[in-house]
């Protein structure tokens, strides 16, 4: 049978030896990642939630309508008759007891008139009856724009407060939304930065997770690049093999023909 000779390179002992330690930590770092619970590095438990101060700001969030309310009363206060909500409840009893004030003095003028015609030498004439009659014309005149004075009077102070209420609501409508807007925003601010802070630390765990979970295989290639170093340090050495193996004849038979040759070399 031919002998064929074979060419074998080997790493050095110690090289080879960390070589099959690596392989062996890599295949325990594999199998510890497939076999890990990922819900322990990962999920929803790792999200900061609402702060509760932004829930309040979310609860508050109604206050931005507040002002509607304020836009119907104003927009109730825009019609014709709005003035008489502010009419004065009194304003009856005063223009009564003035204008009763006015007949009694008007009575006082016609008893006048009388008391001229009297001592004029006129008393029941024409031209006493003519005196009282304009005299009536003039009181009745007084008496009625008298009334109308008041009447406006009662009609413009309520239709100003009429006016001041609308635009007391207008500017209630307006500063309503605003003054909620402002308090929803400085608790969503600060709410907002303890959720951050919460973020920030939930984060850190997930992290601390996530490193312990792939620590075995992350031990194990750093272990492989510490390998790989060495065996790009060290040379490797090289030895040759023969196949098939010589057997004992063969090797005696080698050994005789040798022993044969060196008599040969040397007769006698």
């Amino acid at each position: 049978m031919a002998e064929v000779v074979t060419q074998v390179t080997k790493p050095a002992p110690f090289i080879e030896a960390a070589g099959k330690t690596y392989l062996t930590d890599l295949q325990k770092g594999i199998g510890a990642y497939k076999g890990a619970n990922l819900s322990k590095s990962l999920g929803p438990q790792f999200i900061a939630g609402l702060d509760p101060l932004q829930q309040q700001a979310i609860g508050k969030a109604g206050g931005l309508g507040a002002y509607e309310p304020f836009l119907q009363q104003a927009s109730a206060l825009r019609g014709p008759t709005a003035y008489q909500a502010y009419m004065s409840p009194y304003q009856k009893d005063i223009i009564d007891t003035t204008l009763e004030g006015y007949d009694i003095q008007a009575q006082k003028g016609l008893g006048a008139i009388s008391q001229q015609a009297i001592q004029s030498g006129a008393f029941g004439g024409a031209r006493e009856g003519v005196a009282q009659a304009e005299y009536q014309t003039t009181s009745d005149r007084n008496r009625a724009a008298l009334q109308a004075q008041l009447l406006q009077q009662g009609f413009g102070q309520a239709q100003q407060l009429a006016q001041q209420d609308y635009a007391r609501n207008v500017q209630l409508a307006q500063q309503a939304p605003a003054l909620a807007s402002s308090q929803i925003a400085g608790l969503s601010t600060l709410g907002g930065m303890s959720q951050s802070q919460r973020q920030a630390q939930l984060s850190a765990q997930q992290q601390l997770a996530q490193q312990q979970m792939m620590q075995p295989l992350t031990a194990a290639q750093q272990y492989g690049a510490g390998v790989a170093s060495l065996i790009a340090g060290y040379p490797a050495s090289s030895m040759q093999q023969v196949s098939p193996s010589p057997s004992a004849l063969q090797t005696g038979i080698s050994a005789g023909a040798t022993l044969a040759g060196l008599f040969r070399a040397f007769p006698g």
